[in-house]
């Protein structure tokens, strides 16, 4: 009897949990992360602030938590693209297009994905989540990573396993790079094409640059 009892209150607890993160990502997106405050959080949820403190240490860790759990997602949906047998060159930009439609389709989770990698030994985050933090790091890393080594085994790219890294970074900088210089500024009826547009042609010379390191 104590351990249903225990049980239901355990998913009773996991429950109101999920109900916080998904009200403050609703407010994030719809009004920017930083202008929402925990008091807002809690009067959406119909909660007193202390109460949001049973579960979270602080807004920035429900930030993390809603920003691990797109992420998590978002995995879910581009490993399936490795099961394709395409090429690797294929892949590449597969993966950069579902990155790119992932935050077209929400934007505001890309300033606040920004935002805590230029912050997040700053915020006050607790031992679980910096654990899940590393997690979900490594798997993207892992997913970037091993598209190259695909190239590589299948004699696509001429690349040496060392500086895989190297080129991961490159990588990462680019897409990023383009993103945040066309997602929040310039005309919004070409926001999309012009971001879209110079994936196609950076990735177009990265590739090519792979296929001739040596």
């Amino acid at each position: 009897m104590k351990l249903a009892l225990g049980e239901r209150r355990k998913r009773e607890k996991e429950q109101r949990r999920r109900i916080i993160l998904r009200a403050a990502r609703k407010l994030f997106f719809k009004r920017g992360y930083k202008p929402v405050t925990v008091s807002d959080i809690a009067k959406k949820v119909e909660l007193s602030k202390g109460a949001i403190y049973l579960y979270f240490s602080s807004k920035e860790e429900i930030c993390a938590q809603v920003l691990l759990d797109d992420i998590e997602r978002f995995h879910g949906e581009v490993l399936p693209i490795f099961e394709t047998g395409a090429d690797a060159s294929e892949i590449f930009i597969g993966f950069a297009h579902m990155y790119v439609d992932f935050f077209l389709k929400d934007r505001e989770l890309f300033r606040m994905v920004m935002n805590f990698m230029l912050h997040a030994n700053n915020m006050n985050l607790s031992d679980d989540t910096n654990k899940r933090i590393i997690l979900e790091t490594n798997r993207a890393v892992s997913v970037t990573e091993n598209i190259f080594k695909y190239g590589i085994d299948r004699g696509e790219f001429i690349l040496r396993r060392e500086d895989v890294r190297t080129m991961r970074n490159a990588f990462w900088g680019m897409l990023n790079g383009i993103i945040s210089l066309h997602l929040f500024i310039g005309r919004e009826s070409t926001r999309e094409d012009r971001i879209r547009s110079n994936v196609n042609k950076c990735l177009g010379i990265f590739i090519e640059g792979l296929k001739k390191t040596g």
